[in-house]
């Protein structure tokens, strides 16, 4: 059995993976949707549009 007072170091060590993995999980989930809305939404070109006065006001 394990000694106890070595419970403290080892709840230490898994609350950490787990904190760890959740953090390095959410990375990834984060890194995957910011790519798939790149891939999704069409970038326009510099100039393709006329810029914005500051109004609000559409420009026809």
């Amino acid at each position: 059995m394990i000694d106890p007072a070595h419970y403290g170091l080892v709840e230490l060590v898994l609350v950490g993976a787990m904190a760890l993995g959740f953090g390095i999980w959410q990375l990834w989930s984060v890194n995957r949707e910011i790519a798939r809305d790149s891939k999704q939404r069409p970038r326009h070109s510099v100039g393709q549009h006329r810029e914005d006065d500051g109004r609000g006001e559409p420009v026809e």
